[in-house]
């Protein structure tokens, strides 16, 4: 049900980048709803990539922690843990990953780049899934057949409402569509339905596979990172570590090159953005904003314990752009008569379904950020 509006708000979006000719999520939303709702949303996307890139981060530091467990066990014959050595604590091991991998990799400037760098991560998400099925069999054949977990039908019911802030941190490419359509060469309407059905669909099945066979295999015990319930010294799963943080740092440098655009949108606005910058400053503040970004994230991801939460609070962040800004923009088409607004796409007798869709949009995200915003404070309280 969720990709209905998932797919609808990428095809809301790319036909408006290609009205409104803006190469930026902000752009797009600044050209067709106006200024106050385009600052609205520089706020929400510099918030929502700056938690993104914690949370990969986090992630990314929990495998190396499991990896280096494997190579430096804490344990002797005797039972006395041995000081493990001073280039395996994660704060080291993050922190070298970061200078000499993340780095290079997130300070080109054009997003084009990192279509090389995603083909890896995508094959790496593919071998994860691979990896959690053939687990459970494996396991399954080994015990006979375990009974498969069964939670209450009242947890189950309240988590249908509960999960959907995970979905959304999980498909939002949101943020990242309107410049990856400015990049690509064929730039037709269907040719971008065509890739964001196809995308959704390949997310859908790795996610759902994962999902599923993860909590077949541990149930409620299994962790917000899926990979830190099995044991460390499994080769496959040994694999299966080094390929999933190859994903996730592809992804990262995609974040931070976003979340650059929104702070040079913020510091050069539009109208002082149409005069030529110099190659040589441009580079400057391009490479200074990248080291802040990356300094200030890996300072709170090394002290963050758990992604669970941090995931929560993103995902209801994440519904600005999945639902309310999608729907805000088919709103902008049809109701404003402002001339600086790009044209509706339809007829008039199909701007009252445009409008009613844009409407249940913009409901459904509040919805999601609202609840989002009351399970982080209950967990808070708790």
């Amino acid at each position: 049900g969720s990709l209905v509006f998932l797919v609808s708000g990428l095809a809301v979006l790319g036909y408006a980048a290609a009205l409104s000719a803006q190469p930026t999520y902000q752009g797009v939303v600044r050209a067709v709803c106006g200024a106050a709702a385009g600052k609205l949303c520089e706020v929400c996307f510099l918030l929502n990539l700056f938690m993104i890139s914690v949370a990969l981060l986090r992630v990314v530091g929990d495998q190396l922690e499991k990896l280096c467990d494997y190579l430096y066990p804490n344990g002797t014959l005797n039972g006395a843990p041995p000081p493990p050595p001073w280039y395996v604590d994660q704060r080291f091991t993050l922190s070298a990953l970061c200078i000499f991998v993340i780095f290079p990799l997130s300070v080109p400037r054009e997003i084009g780049f990192q279509k090389y760098s995603s083909i890896l991560g995508t094959l790496a998400a593919c071998y994860l899934t691979l990896v959690i099925i053939l687990k459970y069999h494996l396991q399954a054949e080994s015990l006979g057949s375990p009974e498969p977990p069964q939670p209450s039908r009242a947890s189950s019911w309240a988590s249908i409402f509960s999960v959907i802030p995970t979905i959304c941190f999980g498909f939002q490419c949101h943020e990242a569509c309107v410049a990856i359509y400015s990049s690509m060469r064929n730039q037709s309407f269907s040719h971008w339905v065509a890739v964001s059905v196809l995308s959704m669909l390949i997310c859908l099945l790795i996610y759902s596979l994962t999902g599923i066979y993860g909590y077949l295999t541990f149930g409620e015990a299994v962790e917000s990172d899926v990979l830190m319930s099995y044991p460390g010294n499994d080769p496959v799963v040994i694999v299966a570590r080094l390929l999933f943080g190859v994903s996730i740092v592809t992804i990262y440098p995609i974040v931070v090159l976003l979340g650059r655009s929104v702070v040079w949108d913020l510091w050069a606005p539009p109208k002082h953005g149409a005069i030529g910058v110099p190659e040589a400053h441009e580079r400057r503040s391009r490479v200074a904003l990248t080291v802040a970004w990356m300094a200030a994230t890996l300072a709170i991801a090394l002290f963050v314990p758990d992604i669970g939460k941090v995931i929560e609070l993103i995902g209801g962040i994440s519904a600005f752009f999945i639902f309310i800004f999608p729907g805000k923009i088919e709103q902008g088409w049809c109701v404003t008569g402002d001339s600086s607004v790009p044209p509706a796409p339809c007829s008039c007798p199909h701007r009252a379904a445009l409008i009613a869709w844009g409407v249940l949009s913009v409901l459904g995200g509040t919805f999601v950020c609202g609840q989002s915003a009351a399970l982080a404070v209950l967990g808070l309280l708790r």
